[in-house]
């Protein structure tokens, strides 16, 4: 168990550093401001593919997406475009892709990503559709939208010293967590027998998923510190998709960020939201393990 505590605690937390550094130094290149440009010159379903895209370069979990969707919404890009995005920044991000590439393949980081940008567009277009803008908060609905600030143009030694930072404020804030989750896995690895886990997440329950993704939803943790109870629970026999949905449902609409948003959109569009999430990650639970056997 020390040994399983100590590598997994070393691997990830170089995994962090390296893929929080390059991911910032990408993430440099879009600041709000150009997003909400880019964004801009897009409408239709293509705003939303845009907007899904977009939410890829950004931060790393859903609670520090929701102030740049929030910066979004007051300048007036359509609601659906920025719920695209909100889905997708937490979800699908540049971080989780390598991450899930290094420690699943990337042919599962691939399929993953896909199927996360598909939620991300379907789930900002249904909105779209819904007409909800009644459901944002008015402070939000009444900010000065015209307001225009052109950013700063940055040096490479620039981009470098706001990667650095960006590592150094990342690493403070998910190191505890990935103590946590490591402590986790090792714990399932060492202690858990597998014919529980096997009965509970394994093919033997239809309903894995959904339980997964229910238990997932009000727990609070970024994909560095779901990644090592991923493997301890699939070394013992949990189903890939089964896995895949407790890990989105965790990311993606953890309690804090739910309290956050509650804020800023009215509870008719809040549970739409949550709805829209929970719906898609559970079909993306049941293809992946419909389908595992492509995968592993």
């Amino acid at each position: 168990m020390v040994r399983f505590f100590i590598y997994d605690t070393v691997k990830i937390t170089l995994l962090l550093c390296v893929v929080t550094f390059s991911i910032s130094y990408i993430q440099s290149f879009f600041p709000p401001e150009k997003s909400r440009k880019i964004m801009g010159h897009f409408h239709g379903i293509g705003a939303n593919i845009v907007g899904a895209l977009l939410g890829t370069v950004t931060p790393f979990c859903s609670c520090s997406s929701i102030p740049i969707f929030l910066g979004f919404t007051s300048a007036g890009l359509p609601l659906g475009v920025t719920f695209s995005f909100l889905i997708s920044s937490p979800m699908v991000d540049l971080g989780s892709f390598v991450l899930l590439a290094s420690i699943f393949g990337a042919k599962i980081a691939v399929v993953y990503v896909l199927l996360g940008l598909v939620i991300a567009v379907l789930g900002g277009t249904l909105i779209e559709h819904l007409h909800m803008e009644d459901q944002v908060a008015d402070f939000i609905r009444n900010a000065n939208s015209s307001v225009d600030i052109e950013s700063p143009s940055l040096t490479v030694r620039d981009r470098l010293i706001y990667s650095k930072d960006q590592t150094v404020s990342t690493f403070k804030k998910v190191f505890p967590y990935i103590l946590v989750g490591v402590a986790i896995g090792a714990a399932i690895h060492n202690w858990i027998p597998e014919s529980w886990v096997e009965a509970v997440l394994g093919g033997d329950n239809p309903f894995g998923v959904i339980l997964a993704t229910i238990v997932g939803i009000p727990m609070y943790a970024g994909m560095f510190g779901m990644i090592p109870i991923a493997e301890a629970l699939l070394a013992k026999g949990a189903l890939l998709g089964t896995i895949l949905s407790f890990m989105m449902a965790v990311i993606t609409l953890s309690l804090p960020s739910l309290i956050m948003l509650k804020k800023a959109i009215k509870l008719k569009l809040l549970v739409i939201f949550t709805a829209i999430c929970t719906l898609g990650i559970i079909i993306v639970g049941y293809v992946f393990n419909i389908f595992q056997y492509l995968f592993i």
